[in-house]
């Protein structure tokens, strides 16, 4: 058995640190409830690989624009083709609209105005599966809209779109957010 400090009728065993046993602290207090000065977080340089897909991404995209259905570009495909079901694509766009929205809303607004220094996905954990289901039927509707122009081909065109607007995204950030440190605040 091992010894310990003679407390009422036994002995209590006691747990001795480097840290505690000299400072007096309580014996509760750990680590972990500490506050950890934070350092402002580094962005990762990039490796040469992860950029030559963002290319790649980026490039067939523009590829996938320009050229079209071979006749014309994408986008007078999309604003005067026949062949193209309406509704569907409107629904589609309104879709990926309202998504570019509520995500913005939760990641720019809240940040700035609330001042979260937290993620998004951490301070409106219920959005996350209302933006995927958001983004899901989006890409269903913009599938049976666009499928009479390259049928099968439609899925890898939009996945393709949409792996684009993906990587193409932190590159048209144009400032640096950073969490503000208001040492007197009131709220």
């Amino acid at each position: 058995m091992s010894g310990g400090t003679p407390v009422g009728g036994g002995l209590m065993r006691q747990r001795h640190s480097q840290g505690y046993a000299s400072s007096g602290d309580d014996l509760e207090d750990d680590a972990c409830s500490r506050q950890t000065p934070t350092s402002p977080a580094m962005p990762r340089a990039r490796t040469w690989t992860e950029v030559m897909e963002n290319v790649l991404w980026i490039a067939s995209a523009v590829f996938i624009i320009y050229y079209g259905d071979q006749n014309s570009n994408f986008i007078y495909l999309l604003l005067h083709d026949d062949r193209i079901r309406r509704l569907p694509l409107y629904l589609g766009m309104v879709g990926v609209g309202l998504n570019f929205l509520i995500f913005f809303y939760t990641s720019m607004f809240t940040w700035g105005v609330k001042k979260f220094g937290e993620k998004w996905e951490l301070s409106n954990p219920s959005t996350l599966p209302f933006l995927t289901l958001l983004g899901i039927v989006s890409f269903c509707l913009f599938s049976f809209a666009l499928w009479p122009i390259w049928s099968f081909l439609t899925l890898p065109l939009l996945f393709t779109l949409f792996m684009a607007c993906i990587v193409a995204s932190p590159y048209v950030m144009t400032g640096t957010f950073r969490p503000q440190t208001d040492v007197l605040r009131t709220d």
